[in-house]
């Protein structure tokens, strides 16, 4: 082996060392704060969509959402399928006044904000894939919960 092969075999060597010793950072979990838990699921047209909010929110002390209560939370649209996957996407929910609907609002896509009973019902999100959509209860786990 010529000098040339033994040092490049040398410092390759120590390359592997070095990485391997080298210690990888742990994750860092998020807080309570960033766990997010299924408040909405609804069917239409083989689509599933589903709102999550934070955990914080849904497990507040005073019985989750207070009436007209604003909270930023997840919309998917699973399209999987119609072999396009399943995207989240951010969105305004607020609790009525009167805490008998949930208005989901898309906000990012400009489309009309959706409202839906706390008791569940059908309702319209967007027009391509989420017309006379299906949905639970809100804060029911079970998207075909009392249907």
């Amino acid at each position: 082996m010529s000098k040339r092969a033994g040092r490049a075999m040398l410092i390759g060597s120590a390359a592997v060392v070095a990485l391997w010793s080298a210690q990888v950072p742990a994750a860092t979990l998020p807080d309570d704060r960033s766990w997010l838990i299924r408040m909405i699921a609804c069917k239409a047209n083989g689509a599933l969509m589903e709102v999550y909010l934070p955990q914080s929110v849904v497990l507040a002390p005073r019985g989750g959402m207070a009436a007209g209560q604003t909270v930023d939370g997840y919309y998917t649209l699973d399209l999987t399928e119609f072999n396009k996957g399943k995207g989240l996407e951010p969105v305004h929910v607020t609790m009525s006044a009167d805490k008998k609907f949930v208005t989901v609002d898309q906000y990012t896509r400009g489309l009309s904000p959706t409202r839906i009973p706390v008791g569940g019902g059908t309702v319209d999100f967007d027009h391509r894939f989420g017309l006379d959509a299906k949905c639970g209860p809100f804060q029911a786990q079970d998207p075909n919960y009392r249907n």
